[in-house]
């Protein structure tokens, strides 16, 4: 049956490969994102972040089947904190009671294997506290002290962690919605691409997120993951973070995580 669905980060990347993939299946989707989107909102700010909730519910008659979270940035600065952790909580909240609201419900988040790399404690307890101004200052103290490089990946360790801690509650397991995240190893997309091009940069990026199986991936082979978790036959992952990262976990961590 078609779904209705929203896609942040519709523009580029992966949530641009999502929506499509979406749209090619017959379903209804809504794309959010700064510019060329249904829905124009900037999730660094609060007013940006209500303006997505209203408008979803504008234009979708207060009932979404799927919200799938791609938005975010890697600048080592503390806007990737605002975007990467605070807009997508927001976005899920704030879109939860539509949700509740839709057929078979399901979320889905993008975070990033860099969430296994050395993080800034003081920025994910900030987070996980919901402490926006403490997060910010953290990240900028980082940044401060030339440990910018930490932003981007404490950032989706913390709302890795808010996946795990929230999945379960009653207000999402106990109303029957699936929340889970999926972790992409490096992946191909406008945000990268700078980096990617750069010998050095490649370098560096290769040795942080070692990729044995197929090497650097496209959007569109990470959007079929996240469109199943976001899809009815989802009936029972919820609470995981997925990796879609060409085996780099399993060389960083090794069996650690068990």
């Amino acid at each position: 049956m078609p779904r209705t669905c929203l896609v942040t980060g519709a523009a580029s990347g992966i949530g641009r490969a999502t929506a499509a993939r979406l749209r090619s299946a017959g379903h209804t989707v809504l794309g959010a994102d700064l510019e060329d989107a249904d829905i124009r909102a900037d999730l660094a700010t609060a007013e940006g972040r209500a303006e997505l909730v209203a408008r979803a519910g504008e234009l979708t008659g207060g009932r979404l089947d799927a919200v799938i979270a791609c938005a975010g940035t890697a600048a080592f600065e503390p806007l990737t904190v605002k975007v990467n952790h605070f807009g997508a909580v927001a976005t899920l909240e704030g879109l939860r009671p539509l949700l509740a609201a839709g057929t078979d419900p399901r979320a889905v988040v993008v975070s990033s294997v860099a969430s296994v790399h050395p993080c800034d404690p003081a920025i994910v307890d900030a987070a996980l506290a919901g402490d926006e101004p403490a997060a910010v200052a953290a990240a900028q103290a980082a940044v401060d002290r030339g440990e910018g490089y930490l932003v981007y990946g404490s950032s989706k360790a913390a709302l890795a962690r808010w996946v795990r801690r929230t999945a379960p509650t009653g207000g999402w397991a106990g109303a029957g919605i699936p929340l889970n995240g999926v972790a992409p190893g490096t992946v191909v997309t406008p945000m990268t691409a700078p980096m990617l091009a750069d010998p050095e940069t490649r370098r560096i990026v290769d040795a942080g997120v070692p990729m044995p199986l197929h090497g650097h991936a496209r959007p569109e082979q990470t959007a079929p993951l996240l469109t199943w978790l976001a899809s009815p036959e989802n009936s029972h992952v919820t609470g995981q973070i997925v990796f879609i990262d060409g085996g780099a976990d399993a060389v960083l961590r090794g069996d650690g995580t068990w």
